[in-house]
């Protein structure tokens, strides 16, 4: 059955991207999906691009465990911020302007926006350094539940989601990646869904469950009693770093900015919004709460031999075999369409905005759109690479480099990314000082961390830390540097004072 499950499932992706195949024939088709997506298919391209296997496996089990049922707050953030808020301040926004600047990728949108082809390298080149470990990661995970449920090599594991990965993106672009995304998110609501019941069932149901989460103490972490069930959990302050990075990090990754691109029109923005929030409230809210329960199982695990990867799969363990096949195409499902969005990003930039416009104008569109094809197999072949050099020798930088990923690029594009659609008083050098910033500080966290104050020694309270401290690099600096060229900036906000005409239901006309 389990095997069936998983042949039946591939063979749908790969259907599909053969399907997808006449959206794919230029860079625009490609790339962004002819920017002509719908809601349902964005909300789900959004949500499962922001939830992999990181998040089921390492981030629940590692947070819940910490945290208590209070890492459920990483979810509920997630939602709100990461999801509703992210949508309602840059969706529209995104979609307009980048529309009216003709730009495809997030480097792109820096150059024209402020008129520097500078920017566009520098934003390149962090997406192309930090992008790579940050695919790596998605594999992280599936190791333990492979092994569990089929009992065969993690390196199988690897190889085959990267050769699935890479054909349906290949054949079908961003449209390929769309759809799948929402037959994988489908898949993801229903798994965690029903894992949550079942795990919850086997201690005996939820009152129980909570009633035995707040009976377990650690003196290590907390001497209050009932500590992992309170509202709170035994660091308020550490939990908050964990929903600022996990939640308003969205704001500033390419991959996730990317799909407000790709929108179709205003009804798909205001049903996407929904739907994406409420994806997140089940998915992200379900993984945390699922692994707040944790310390139940504390009896057969060993946070110091197998780490906090081995948490999840150990409550899991229990389960049915029907059960565990759901579990593995949920992880499957949540990693690979992660990678997709990772893929299509990295190769698009490196295409679009480092090869072509430096050492290959006159390049055609046709051999744009088979360089981005190649690039995606480069890209997904170098994070399988990666993920069994470190399967095999247990190399700690990859790691490292992996946890500082969304940090550094969330911390260097966030800030000038959003005030950059609103105000138009930013500057190019505002932009530097926050990509500067953002990359360095998150470098340096990873080389020489114990040099940093407690607090920031944590690459997670790190990154969240370059996310807000970005938000007043842009405004300080650029209040002390040149002001931007008042045609080029006029020109970019253009876009926002066109007028369309809709119906009296949805505006009250102006007429006393």
């Amino acid at each position: 059955m389990k095997v069936a499950l998983l042949v039946l499932y591939f063979a749908v992706l790969i259907g599909i991207g053969l399907y997808c195949r006449k959206h794919a024939t230029d860079v625009d088709g490609f790339v962004l999906g002819g920017r002509s997506v719908g809601p349902w298919l964005t909300a789900f391209a959004y949500g499962t691009s922001y939830f992999s296997a990181v998040v089921f496996v390492g981030y629940a089990g590692q947070f819940g465990w910490k945290y208590g049922i209070a890492a459920t707050w990483a979810g509920i953030g997630n939602a709100l911020i990461g999801s509703l808020m992210a949508w309602f301040i840059l969706g529209r926004r995104t979609r307009i302007m980048t529309r009216h600047l003709d730009t495809a990728t997030m480097p792109q949108f820096f150059e024209k926006r402020f008129g520097s082809p500078s920017l566009k390298i520098g934003a390149a080149i962090i997406i192309f350094i930090f992008m790579i470990p940050y695919t790596a990661s998605l594999y992280n995970g599936l190791s333990r539940l492979f092994g569990m449920a089929f009992d065969i090599d993690y390196s199988v594991c690897i190889l085959l989601m990267a050769v699935l990965t890479a054909v349906y993106v290949i054949a079908g672009g961003y449209m390929a990646t769309a759809i799948n995304d929402f037959i994988q998110g489908i898949v993801m609501l229903a798994g965690i869904s029903a894992v949550i019941y079942a795990v919850i069932e086997s201690k005996g149901g939820f009152t129980t469950a909570l009633d035995g989460l707040a009976r377990i103490t650690d003196d290590a972490v907390s001497t209050t009693p009932g500590i992992f069930a309170s509202f709170f959990g035994p660091d308020p302050l550490n939990l908050l770093f964990v929903v600022i990075l996990t939640s308003l990090g969205t704001w500033g990754l390419p991959q996730m900015v990317q799909k407000f691109y790709a929108i179709k029109n205003e009804q798909a923005i205001q049903k996407g919004t929904v739907i994406s929030t409420l994806f997140a409230f089940v998915v992200a809210g379900g993984c945390y709460f699922l692994g707040g329960f944790g310390r139940l199982f504390s009896d057969q695990i060993d946070i110091a031999a197998n780490g906090y990867d081995s948490i999840i799969p150990t409550m899991l363990s229990g389960l049915s075999a029907g059960m565990i096949a759901l579990v593995v195409i949920l992880v499957l499902s949540a990693s690979m369409s992660t990678l997709s969005s990772l893929v299509i990003v990295s190769a698009s930039t490196l295409t679009l905005d480092l090869i072509r416009d430096n050492f290959a104008r006159d390049m055609k569109e046709p051999r744009q759109v088979l360089l981005i094809r190649a690039l995606v197999v480069v890209f997904i072949a170098i994070s399988a690479v990666l993920a069994l050099v470190q399967y095999k020798s247990s190399v700690n930088f990859i790691a490292q480099l992996m946890g500082v990923s969304w940090g550094a690029m969330a911390g260097a594009f966030l800030a000038p990314f959003m005030y950059a659609l609103y105000a138009k008083w930013v500057t190019k050098s505002a932009c530097w000082a926050c990509f500067i910033f953002g990359s360095v500080l998150m470098t340096a966290n990873m080389l020489i961390r114990p040099a940093f104050p407690a607090i920031m020694q944590s690459p997670i309270n790190a990154g969240a830390i370059a996310m807000l401290a970005g938000l007043l690099i842009v405004p300080i600096v650029s209040a002390i540097t040149p002001k931007p060229d008042k045609k080029l900036v006029d020109d970019a906000f253009t876009c926002y004072d066109e007028k369309i005409v809709v119906p009296l239901s949805t505006a009250l006309s102006s007429e006393k």
